[in-house]
C-alpha cells in the first residue's frame, strides 16, 4: 500500500475512532478514560491530516493554505491523486 493511501487510512480510522468515542461520551460525559481517548485521538487525526497536506495537498477545501492560489481545484482532484 503506497503512503497515501496508508495514511488516508489511518484518517479513517482516527474519524471512526472519535464517532463511536463521541456516541459513549454522549452517555457517558464524565467517563475520564473516554475523554482522554477522545483528546488522544483527537490530536492523533490533526497530525495526519496535517501530514496530508503537506505531502499531498488539501483533502477538503477548508484545508487550502496558499494564500496564493486556490489549491484545491489543482488537477488532480483529492480523491483522484495516486
Amino acid at each position: 500500500m503506497d503512503a497515501r493511501r496508508t495514511l488516508l487510512r489511518r484518517i479513517k480510522q482516527y474519524d471512526f475512532s472519535l464517532k463511536e468515542l463521541n456516541l459513549y461520551l454522549d452517555t457517558h460525559p464524565t467517563c475520564q478514560r473516554a475523554l482522554a481517548m477522545f483528546a488522544k485521538y483527537k490530536k492523533l487525526r490533526e497530525q495526519a491530516i496535517s501530514e496530508f497536506n503537506a505531502k499531498f495537498g488539501p483533502l477538503t477545501p477548508e484545508q487550502n493554505t496558499d494564500l496564493q492560489r486556490w489549491d484545491w481545484i489543482a488537477d488532480p482532484w483529492p480523491w483522484e491523486r495516486s
